[in-house]
């Protein structure tokens, strides 16, 4: 596996206690590109172009004039020969070390919309925590692999420094009907699997049959009770 090694230093130049300011300068370099900027609060306010051996002021006409003492882009360039030559040591340094892996979580399988058989709906595997990106997912319908209605999404990089991505499956849900999505990455010996199973509970009569017999109970000992209530006082 060939290494890319891109090597960026930065630094904050000032921030005023009066009104806070970011004064940022960035240098960065790789085997066939570089970059060197000044920005301010978020902004870029010049740049190097080494294509064009100049330097270019970014802000919009309509702002305060702002301007770079003479020599700034010279220091650009010599900025680069110094990172380049960082970058060769790195690479010298790090070309024995096995990339670093970092496999995925458990799967989790859950539907985009609540579930009602015969309709139409979207499956989600979402893979967490894996580093490098991508993974691989695979469908699985009652045993046998799918591959219509399948999508994977571009991984995500989390700040963390891992990566996240979801596969989805369009199905319409029959009762009984069992899907699983199985995930590799290098970092796993065997793929990880995780099932999902359409069980849709069926409205049951039991609760209201047996509230509708004890109400009629109840009714029918009212009734008795007024009953015996009234004879009582004829009675007297």
């Amino acid at each position: 596996m060939k290494m890319k090694l891109l090597l960026v230093l930065s630094c904050v130049l000032c921030v005023s206690a009066d009104v806070l300011h970011d004064d940022i300068a960035i240098t960065g370099c790789s085997k066939s590109d570089g970059e060197d900027m000044y920005g301010l609060d978020g902004e870029e306010r010049w740049y190097a172009d080494f294509i064009n051996k100049k330097g270019v002021m970014t802000l919009p006409g309509f702002v305060d004039p702002a301007s770079y003492q003479e020599g700034v882009y010279q220091t650009a360039e010599a900025n680069q020969q110094v990172c380049k030559s960082n970058l060769d040591q790195l690479v010298k340094v790090y070309k024995d070390i096995p990339p670093k892996f970092d496999p995925p979580s458990s799967p989790m399988i859950y539907t985009r919309d609540d579930v009602e058989l015969g309709e139409k709906n979207t499956l989600i595997c979402h893979v967490t925590g894996f580093y490098p990106a991508p993974v691989k997912v695979h469908w699985t319908k009652n045993g046998e692999k799918v591959t219509e209605g399948t999508s994977i999404n571009v991984p995500y990089f989390s700040t963390e420094g891992v990566f996240s991505q979801m596969s989805r499956l369009d199905f319409v849900p029959q009762q009984g009907d069992i899907y699983s999505c199985a995930v590799e990455h290098p970092a796993l010996k065997e793929p990880l699997t995780r099932m999902w199973v359409v069980e849709v509970q069926q409205p049951s009569v039991g609760p209201a049959v047996f509230c509708g017999l004890g109400l009629t109970i109840g009714l029918l000992g009212v009734a008795a009770g007024t009953f015996f209530l009234i004879k009582g006082n004829e009675c007297r």
